[in-house]
């Protein structure tokens, strides 16, 4: 494949995780003109960039959980405690977290395919190393290492999408490639759980490894070059600028919180149910129980479901809903009987996508310029959530049992809600002005 096109005039930096075409608006209608065509739904090309990407999510969000479905394996073979053994979830979380916004600032200046094939080829080689990691520490060390190599997919592969698919395609194409995450999140788990359940620990990694290399590989040979991809004209200086605006912003700062403590709440179930499943009274093969990850199908429904609701009553409510929901279903899952702990990982996992959903939206309408610094601030709060909350649950559940991570995850819950409370009342619903006027986010 040919390596990305110098470009042939300089144009406004595309934004990095925003889905939206800002670098063809900003253009004058001349160069508008003489770029290069973008890639139409029906076409050959869009239906490479569509596979490649799907394969790159797929392989990304794979490998970033593989060993949470592995955590009881790890306690046991290196005799860790539950909150000791999610360090291995945390560190690839929080390590992303920490790169992403820096990833994507890089993406701006050396191009996106670029970026995104080291990334994806990085991240599926250190997983292999993994296995065959001789200690917990070195698990940990090359687990950060690829951490921070995941951290080039989410930066980069929407601007890749905004600046290389029409207009008209792009909403396709983007629901395409959030697709592949999902599918990838919760395929990734079930793998690791039956390989886990078949070979040990290792030899789970060793197949989502290779896997993702084989995806790393498919996508190099699919992924076309970029053709419309202008480096960035802002200094380090002024973007750096941007972040400290957006960091000021109260709304925005509740925004990030409540991604924050939506995927902490999350993250210390699932990282802690293989756990309780697998003990008594519930004794379940650890294939089965990572079969449990097909309840992330209940998040595509609940945030199409969060779009309505945002629609018809605003975020604050959406927002109420969400933890509400999320809370009740933590409460469901207390009783020792599969016919409430099913349903109520259910209902927990509807209330935590459909309160992402309205979060990471309204950071959208609210920051009006740098839009893509102020997703990345969200995407870097939502894994730091994953990476905090993580062993703090770890705590709750080896000092309480289940019902002490439950009440942990009702605490960030009700903090949730009262972010949510403080978030959106009349005069802070008004987006942060940039040049224009825009709608206010509704209340």
């Amino acid at each position: 494949m040919p390596a990305e096109r110098e470009p042939a005039s300089a144009g406004d930096p595309a934004p990095a995780p925003a889905p939206i075409p800002a670098q063809a608006a900003a253009q004058d209608p001349a160069t508008a003109a003489a770029a290069p065509a973008r890639h139409a739904r029906g076409s050959a090309g869009y239906r490479r960039v569509n596979l490649a990407l799907f394969l790159a999510g797929c392989a990304t969000f794979a490998m970033l959980y593989t060993t949470q479905t592995l955590l009881p394996q790890l306690s046991g073979s290196f005799h860790l405690t539950p909150a000791q053994a999610s360090v291995s979830v945390s560190v690839a979380t929080g390590a992303l977290a920490l790169a992403v916004i820096p990833v994507s600032m890089l993406s701006e200046r050396v191009g996106r395919t670029r970026i995104m094939t080291v990334s994806v080829f990085a991240a599926a080689l250190l997983g292999v190393l993994a296995a065959f990691a001789p200690d917990f520490g070195t698990l940990v060390a090359l687990r950060t290492l690829q951490g921070v190599a995941l951290a080039g997919l989410p930066a980069t592969a929407m601007a890749y999408l905004a600046e290389e698919v029409e207009g008209t395609s792009l909403g396709a194409a983007m629901g395409l490639y959030v697709a592949g995450n999902s599918i990838g999140g919760m395929g990734g788990r079930l793998v690791t759980g039956l390989a886990g359940d078949l070979g040990g620990w290792r030899t789970a990694l060793l197949t989502v490894g290779l896997v993702a290399l084989g995806c790393a590989i498919a996508f190099r040979l699919l992924v076309p070059a970029s053709r419309n991809f202008r480096p960035a004209k802002e200094s380090p200086r002024a973007l750096a600028s941007t972040l400290r605006a957006h960091l000021a912003d109260p709304t925005l700062r509740r925004l990030y919180l409540l991604g924050m403590l939506f995927m902490a709440a999350f993250g210390t179930v699932y990282n802690y149910l293989g756990y309780r499943l697998l003990a008594e009274p519930f004794g379940l093969p650890e294939a089965v129980v990572g079969a449990v990850f097909v309840i992330y199908l209940a998040g595509t429904f609940s945030s199409a479901a969060a779009g309505r609701m945002v629609g018809r009553f605003g975020h604050r409510t959406t927002l109420w809903a969400a933890a509400a929901v999320t809370a009740a279903g933590a409460l469901l899952t207390l009783p020792d009987h599969l016919a409430f702990v099913v349903p109520g990982l259910i209902v927990l996992t509807g209330g935590f996508f459909a309160g992402h959903a309205a979060a990471s939206a309204a950071v959208g309408l609210r920051a009006t310029h740098g839009r893509a610094q102020a997703s990345a601030l969200y995407i870097a709060a939502y894994y730091l959530g994953s990476s905090l909350g993580g062993p703090l649950g770890g705590v709750a559940f080896h000092d309480a049992g289940w019902p002490g991570a439950v009440v942990f995850v009702l605490v960030l819950c009700a903090l949730a809600a009262l972010a949510a409370a403080r978030l959106l009342p009349s005069a802070a619903t008004r987006p942060v002005r940039a040049a224009a006027p825009r709608a206010a986010v509704r209340a």
